[in-house]
């Protein structure tokens, strides 16, 4: 599942966004799917966009959330704690939208 949204996004996502931000703890058990997206699907997102900004922050006890900075300095967060890696793909295509 979340292969395939990877896979929708491709490189379109400099068309919506400025910068992608993954916030994410190393060791909690709610920052595991985010995690396992990251360890699963970052080199496919990052090929696709190789000039586009994903930037991923761990830090330690931090909540697991989605940034999206847009145009003029908008931004968007989801928390995308306690999720699997699917459901951080969906987020993550939300943001898109």
């Amino acid at each position: 599942m979340a292969a395939a949204v990877v896979r929708s996004v491709g490189s379109s996502l400099g068309k919506n966004l400025r910068e992608l931000r993954i916030h994410l703890c190393q060791t909690s058990a709610a920052s595991k799917g985010t995690r396992d997206f990251v360890e699963q699907h970052y080199v496919d997102l990052k090929r696709a966009n190789p000039d586009f900004p994903i930037m991923v922050r761990e830090c330690s006890g931090v909540e697991a959330r989605l940034w999206a900075r847009y145009d003029f300095g908008k931004e968007r967060s989801l928390s995308v704690d306690n999720m699997s890696a699917d459901q951080v793909a969906q987020n993550l295509h939300a943001l898109l939208q």
